[in-house]
């Protein structure tokens, strides 16, 4: 809801204040059709031929996640704390080797069903059985499952942040496709050059509204979707953080209760709950 409001005060405030000194709507109207259709066209041509098609891909999955709120909030992260609290201390009372079914089917697992949320996300399931398995293994120490985790997260950030930047490269390439509109239409009205004065100015005018439009799309529309998608992106990184943090606590030796709140620590001001909050939840989970 954020972004269409958004996108509307800015179309608005631009196009309105045009209006009211006393600009034609008419001309930009009867000239909108063939810039878009020229600028957007170049340039999805142009993002097509820049980038892989699992990128291509990824942006088409990627793009309508702006309109959606995050998932990423407080309610989330004490679900998965409490998880990782759960399946800890079950670890601690009876032994690794009592949480490996838990992690060899977790779609099984008692535990992982009381959080539904969580259990959803194959990702995030994923990423915490993997390690957790290694854990049950008992062939890796904390600092090597440390460097393989930052590893994976790496590896997570960039496949995110592929079709982020393919975006914002197709933001900076819409103003030159503008450019490259009004030129054609400049061209135009210099075959015209016998025309009446009126009539060129017309021409004139429809030509220097795709410069417009393409510096429009770029700065008003693109762009801003683009560090929108990047915020979001860095908030399901930030979630996988939480994860290593605790299960590395946990290895270390501290206890559920402390390797949680190392979790809890990563994570934005804005969704940290409180540490009264998480204990309230947890204690509420049992």
């Amino acid at each position: 809801m954020t972004v269409i409001v958004g996108y509307v005060v800015s179309m608005g405030c631009i196009f309105g204040v045009y209006v009211f000194h006393g600009g034609n709507i008419k001309v930009i109207l009867e000239a909108l059709p063939f810039e878009i259709i020229t600028i957007f066209g170049g340039a999805l041509g142009a993002f097509a031929v820049n980038n892989q098609p699992k990128v291509l891909r990824a942006s088409l999955k990627l793009i309508p996640q702006a309109v959606k709120s995050s998932k990423y909030t407080k309610a989330r992260y004490l679900e998965l704390m409490a998880l990782l609290y759960d399946i800890l201390q079950k670890a601690r009372k009876e032994g690794l080797m009592a949480i490996e079914k838990d992690v060899e089917d977790p779609h099984s697992s008692t535990i992982f069903k009381k959080y539904e949320s969580i259990a959803s996300d194959h990702h995030v399931v994923e990423f915490m059985t993997d390690y957790l398995r290694m854990m049950v293994s008992g062939n890796l120490n904390a600092h090597e499952i440390e460097s393989l985790m930052d590893s994976e997260i790496d590896t997570h950030h960039a496949e995110a942040h592929a079709p982020i930047a393919a975006i914002a490269r197709l933001a900076g390439a819409l103003p030159a496709f503008g450019i490259v509109a009004a030129v054609l239409g400049v061209v135009n009205t210099m075959g015209s050059v016998g025309q009446p004065p009126a009539v060129l100015g017309g021409m004139i005018a429809s030509a220097l509204v795709g410069t417009f439009l393409g510096i429009l799309l770029a700065y008003g529309v693109v762009e801003p979707l683009g560090g929108l998608l990047e915020q979001k992106s860095e908030d399901s990184a930030k979630e996988l953080q939480c994860i290593k943090t605790t299960l590395l606590a946990s290895m270390q030796g501290y206890n559920p209760s402390t390797a949680i709140e190392f979790g809890r620590k990563v994570l934005f001001s804005t969704e940290r709950p409180t540490f009264a909050e998480l204990e309230s939840h947890v204690r509420g989970k049992k």
